[in-house]
């Protein structure tokens, strides 16, 4: 994940229409992310278990069905599996929702929607405005 808490970050697959939306609506904001090709950069265990703690979601929570069903994915939805579900989505990240958006304020959001991403953009806009009246 980024390292400056001071910039968003969003993990994007460049093929997918509605990380493109995304992205778009942060450079028409001005919004300064770093963009995360987690397709091409799988984030580890230790960064899926944050992001999730970020989202307050769990791992089958942002799964994309039709990919983890191709990777041969069939797990219960459990307590019991969540270390499996993690394992699956790190070695096969195409099951992974996108985009997703770690915010500066410390949460994260599945952005798929508008109302979603305008959510995001207001917020760090609030947060940019406050880091500057510092």
């Amino acid at each position: 994940m980024a390292e400056d808490a001071d910039v968003l970050e969003i993990w994007v697959n460049p093929s997918c229409s509605k990380c493109r939306t995304a992205t778009a609506a942060l450079d028409e904001a001005g919004i300064a992310y770093v963009q995360r090709r987690y397709l091409d950069e799988p984030p580890t265990p230790d960064e899926l278990e944050d992001l999730l703690r970020r989202l307050r979601l769990e791992p089958w929570d942002i799964a994309r069905p039709g990919e983890a069903r191709a990777a041969g994915v069939d797990l219960p939805r459990d307590a019991e599996h969540r270390g499996a579900w993690i394992a699956a989505m790190v070695a096969h990240p195409e099951m992974i929702q996108r985009p997703i958006v770690t915010a500066t304020d410390g949460t994260a959001v599945v952005a798929r929607d508008a109302g979603t991403l305008g959510d995001v953009v207001t917020a760090e806009r609030s947060a940019h405005e406050r880091r500057q009246a510092r």
